[in-house]
């Protein structure tokens, strides 16, 4: 039963600051996902880039096309930014006792026209299948039609699920689920029930240039209708031991998604 999960950019970095790392967040969640991990369980995480990627991607407008020698500059520190914290989430998992190996998704992906078509994805089956907990993370990639682009985790994650069929997708971020207009969990979400909902999605409070809370929903939605069974949760981390429960299979937890 192989589980994706995502260590949100509002969760281990403060995404209204500068590279504003979260490091005993990181920690918590490291030691959590550790206590529950089984290698009869496999588990791909995958991060976000908070205030690392996303400030250096809004200043030069990465996400809508790369072509002038400044862009392409800043394509690179896009990616640079991207590693660092990268870096510093390999760490912290593998500190936690997880046999993590990194897998840095620019080296290739190709987009077109904003939307991932092809990355390599035959070394994470083999890694899966060896007992190691594969690592993607939010990158820059070239683009047939942009030059360039941002590519999210989520773009990533729904690329593998279709190749990957994973049974789970745990998106863990700083809020408890998906809220309504009066500031409540929604506590499960169907392609019956989206447009009563619609509405209450906003974008994130932090710099985010892949499209904040509304863009996640839209597109695991349209994921589950995918890849039968799926059943993604958007939940956060503020109690102890929430990571670990879900990963062990609570449902209770945040919101679910699902194709009905």
């Amino acid at each position: 039963m192989l589980t994706f999960l995502k260590l949100g950019g509002s969760l281990i970095t403060d995404k209204r600051g500068q590279q504003a790392y979260r490091a005993e967040i990181m920690a918590r969640a490291a030691a959590e996902i550790a206590e529950a991990y089984t290698p009869e369980r496999p588990l791909l995480i995958g991060h976000g880039s908070g205030s690392f990627g996303h400030v250096v991607a809004q200043k030069y407008g990465t996400v809508y096309g790369v072509r002038t020698a400044t862009e392409w500059r800043g394509f690179a520190a896009v990616s640079l930014a991207a590693r660092r914290l990268n870096n510093l989430v390999l760490e912290a998992l593998s500190a936690a006792g997880l046999p993590v190996l990194g897998f840095q998704p620019s080296a290739s992906a190709r987009c077109v026209d904003g939307e991932l078509v092809s990355m390599k994805s035959e070394l994470i089956e083999r890694a899966l299948a060896r007992g190691l907990v594969p690592l993607v993370h939010g990158d820059v990639a070239f683009d047939d039609v942009r030059g360039g682009t941002i590519l999210s985790t989520e773009a990533i994650f729904f690329y593998l699920a279709e190749r990957l069929q994973p049974s789970r997708i745990l998106l863990l971020g700083e809020t408890d689920g998906v809220y309504d207009a009066e500031g409540r969990v929604i506590p499960r979400i169907t392609p019956q029930n989206f447009p009563e909902i619609a509405a209450a999605l906003r974008g994130s409070d932090g710099t985010d240039v892949t499209g904040g809370m509304a863009a996640k929903v839209k597109a695991m939605l349209a994921l589950t209708e995918r890849v039968a069974g799926l059943q993604v949760q958007i939940m956060g981390c503020g109690e102890a031991g929430q990571i670990a429960a879900a990963l062990r299979g609570d449902l209770a937890l945040g919101t679910r998604i699902a194709a009905q």
